[in-house]
């Protein structure tokens, strides 16, 4: 399977960003994890492109963040944690919608079977 990533991402991100957080609250390079491992490998992701995707979703109220807790046990420093807002999940509910609409037309339109 070729590597997806650049402009088949675009549009899609922020969406699948929300999906990885709606299994608890994250880091970022955690996000990144978990994309890439349902991507099953196929999905090129960077870190470049990811933090800006949350940047986005933090501003419109999709998601929130906070410094980890300065007493918790980690390695290296703090990180920023990210949690879906209720605004989030209703987003990511209508992106779901959106993309299963998208797969049909353009699977109607490329003759891909249903």
């Amino acid at each position: 399977m070729e590597p997806i990533s650049g402009d088949a991402l675009r549009g899609h991100l922020e969406t699948m960003a929300l999906a990885s957080l709606e299994k608890g609250e994250a880091h970022g390079f955690e996000i990144l994890r978990r994309l890439t491992e349902a991507g099953s490998g196929a999905l090129r992701l960077k870190e470049g492109s990811l933090y800006p995707a949350l940047y986005r979703l933090e501003k419109a109220g999709l998601i929130t963040s906070a410094w980890e807790d300065e007493s918790a046990p980690r390695r290296g420093p703090r990180k920023r944690v990210y949690r879906l807002t209720k605004q989030g999940v209703k987003r990511l509910v209508a992106g779901r919608a959106e993309w299963q609409q998208f797969v049909r037309v353009v699977g109607t339109i490329l003759g891909a079977p249903a």
